[in-house]
């Protein structure tokens, strides 16, 4: 059974087109005109292994938040629909990833249970922004993904450079998520039968 899921996403602020493949072996196209947000999602998408295609405008002239809650939104809600019934998958899993300075620490659970602690403390003395996506945000989106998706993700970073932070974020939850939806068996992994 293909795990795949297409969303579409209008509103007043965005226009959002996802799809997402979980077997997909990392094939990317992203488009959006938040050009750090395309590169996160470019390591997101080779790291997991799920192949993305994203084609995204907002009013970034306004500022970024928008777009990258919505985008949150969208790929959670995908995720989501993609994983189907969830019988057979490992569901748990988390993984560490350095990137010189920085380290990432990200746990997930497939559970059904949305809850997402998100802590990556950014420099207080850098820009307020890491390239064109606000800082506040990237934590917004992460929570954002996880609530949509209806999974447990628990993120701990640290380093000093807030690329290097980020992206080992982004690196750390595409390894954790890819483990995570490996299908291991046909028997639903939880006590209550379901998730």
């Amino acid at each position: 059974m293909a795990r795949k899921a297409k969303i579409v996403r209008k509103t007043g602020e965005t226009r959002i087109s996802l799809s997402l493949d979980l077997d997909g072996g990392g094939k990317t196209k992203i488009d959006t005109p938040l050009k750090f947000l395309n590169h996160m999602l470019e390591n997101f998408s080779k790291h997991s292994g799920f192949a993305l295609n994203v084609n995204a405008t907002g009013d970034v002239d306004v500022d970024d938040h928008h777009l990258v809650e919505d985008l949150g939104i969208v790929l959670g809600q995908a995720f989501l629909e993609a994983l189907g019934d969830k019988k057979g998958i490992a569901r748990m899993s988390h993984a560490i990833v350095p990137m010189d300075d920085a380290k990432a620490e990200v746990s997930v659970d497939l559970s059904g249970r949305p809850y997402a602690i998100v802590k990556i403390p950014f420099s207080e003395f850098e820009e307020k922004r890491v390239g064109d996506v606000s800082k506040e945000n990237v934590e917004h989106f992460l929570e954002s993904f996880a609530l949509n998706g209806k999974f447990n993700l628990n993120v701990k970073v640290s380093g000093k450079n807030d690329h290097h932070k980020v992206e080992s974020a982004f690196k750390a939850l595409a390894k954790a998520l890819k483990e995570a939806v490996k299908v291991t068996g046909s028997d639903m992994p939880s006590t209550k039968g379901v998730l």
